[in-house]
């Protein structure tokens, strides 16, 4: 292909079928199967996230190729069994989008979003029945196990939302959090036994999940935040510590406290636009 021609999604499907061709295609991709890929492809999907974090396009770009990718192997992988393939997924998952907006493409009218959702989940519970999956009358039928917990945590919250079953706002469930604290805090108290207090984590871990809900906060973002926070500050510790003179992991806690004091007050002071400030320079999550 010349280098103004541009590849295509047909090229793309093309190329996986080569690398997977058994005499002539990659060893490495030939001996994958859906099992070991599966890893990539959650893999890659936080990578997309974490482009959009950055707001780097070009990265972004890049990154949904590299999604894409999985797709296509997924599906080339599929095809090879005689299961389904790659024109099967596109009309499957274009189905479904028509199905569950009966507002956008048919004549269904909804009164606001909480009606909209509400039908959402009847439209996946009348699916799930299609499938024979209807078995189970639970409101929680169908949320997955293989979700992150965090997310399936969310979803379950969700379900049980759209029954009726919620806190009105946040501040019932800021109250609760601090009760499921409390409760850790006895725990500790009581000799710190670690399957009850996995017990009482768990609850402050699912109470928080429910209050970045109502907070219209997304869970993982706001964790992915928290985490690029903790790495910059600790990383301008230990070059503070450097820059002293001293090695981070020698100087004492109370040293590492002082040093953590300074990461922050510089990193509020640079977000300030003071240009007396040391610039700290926020690292791309390794690979």
């Amino acid at each position: 292909m010349s280098e103004s021609a541009r590849y295509s999604l047909d090229d793309l499907l093309a190329i996986m079928a080569r690398l997977r061709d058994p005499e002539r295609g990659c060893p490495w991709d030939v001996k994958q199967d859906f099992a070991s890929i599966a890893a990539y492809t959650i893999e890659e999907a936080y990578e997309v996230a974490e482009a959009i974090d950055r707001r780097d396009w070009h990265d972004l770009r890049d990154e949904l190729g590299d999604l894409l990718l999985q797709v296509v192997f997924h599906a080339q992988m599929a095809a090879e069994q005689g299961l389904f393939d790659f024109a099967d997924v596109a009309h499957a998952i274009g189905a479904k989008m028509v199905r569950r907006h009966p507002h956008v493409f048919g004549d269904t009218r909804y009164a606001d979003l909480d009606e909209q959702m509400q039908a959402w989940e009847a439209i996946k519970a009348a699916e799930r029945a299609d499938k024979g999956e209807g078995t189970d009358p639970s409101a929680l039928a169908g949320v997955s196990v293989g979700l992150p917990e965090w997310k399936r945590a969310l979803k379950l919250q969700q379900r049980a939302a759209a029954t009726g079953f919620t806190w009105p706002g946040p501040e019932p469930v800021l109250a609760k959090l601090a009760e499921e604290l409390d409760e850790v805090r006895a725990e500790f108290a009581a000799g710190a036994d670690p399957a009850r207090l996995e017990d009482e984590i768990g609850d402050v871990l699912f109470v928080a999940v429910n209050l970045a809900r109502h907070a219209g906060v997304d869970f993982s973002r706001a964790l992915r935040h928290a985490n690029a926070k903790f790495e910059r500050r600790f990383r301008q510790m230990e070059q503070l510590a450097a820059a002293d003179g001293a090695v981070f992991a020698e100087r004492t806690l109370g040293e590492q406290e002082q040093l953590w004091q300074r990461a922050k007050q510089t990193e509020q002071e640079t977000a300030r636009g003071d240009a007396t400030a040391p610039a700290i320079v926020p690292p791309r999550t390794l690979r």
